[in-house]
């Protein structure tokens, strides 16, 4: 949904979830709201991968979302942006590489 400012200021009734709100131009007309933030994601999904032995894994992004053996966790069905976010930021934490597969991205675990 798109809010004008017309109609009445936004960041006050927003300010509760100013810390899943994120700013997409530097003149903040225009935000994304996440119900966790990508650091959130990575870590719910890193904790599945430990907690099933998978470190030093590869799998494809569509496996991770909406494999049979994600099915039953929070991450299964998210969407690929913000999967990639959450995945960049594992990466960043060097728990993580996103790869380059024949029929698409991937990553592997460490």
């Amino acid at each position: 949904r798109r809010l004008h400012q017309k109609e009445g200021p936004v960041a006050p009734a927003l300010q509760p979830l100013e810390w899943n709100l994120e700013w997409l131009d530097k003149n903040k007309t225009s935000f994304l709201i996440m119900w966790k933030r990508p650091e959130e994601w990575g870590k719910l999904i890193y904790q599945w991968v430990s907690k099933n032995g998978l470190t030093n894994s590869v799998f494809t992004l569509y496996e991770l979302v909406s494999g049979d053996d994600t099915e039953n966790e929070e991450f299964h069905g998210l969407d690929e942006a913000t999967l990639l976010r959450a995945l960049q930021a594992l990466q960043q934490e060097h728990k993580a590489e996103i790869i380059t597969l024949d029929d698409g991205r991937g990553v592997k675990f460490f």
